[in-house]
């Protein structure tokens, strides 16, 4: 069930680093939580407008601004004692993901939310899985 969700600028979004940064991410998340991530891993990419979000207080001008990630997985994944620091772990392999894939200049501003959901929490279909 992990499922990403990346708001970054609108105009960073040109037609290969999409790609790029479905492939990283996918790779990151399976990397902390196993190959079992990678088959049901879904990352969807929200373009935002420079001047429709800001940090600071301040719009996002001209220059690199770093994406929002959003990882939503099940609750258990990030305290099962087979994935000691799995929170770190994540926020770590994310980060390295997406300036692997925009560069380094993004690093400092690069947020990595975790979400973690409850069990029975989320459902397919009208269905709770």
């Amino acid at each position: 069930m992990p499922h990403f969700m990346v708001h970054m600028p609108e105009e960073d979004l040109d037609g290969k680093v999409e790609a790029e940064l479905v492939r990283a991410l996918t790779d990151g998340v399976a990397e902390v939580l196993g190959e079992w991530a990678r088959g049901v891993a879904v990352v969807e990419l929200f373009g935002v407008p420079r001047g429709r979000g800001g940090v600071g207080g301040k719009p996002v001008g001209d220059g690199p601004a770093a994406p929002v990630v959003t990882l939503n997985l099940r609750e258990r994944a990030l305290t099962h004692p087979q994935l000691p620091d799995a929170p770190a772990q994540l926020i770590h392999a994310l980060t390295e993901a997406v300036t692997g894939v925009l560069g380094e200049a993004v690093r400092g501003g690069v947020t990595v939310t975790l979400v973690g959901v409850r069990e029975g929490g989320w459902g397919v279909g009208g269905v709770v899985v």
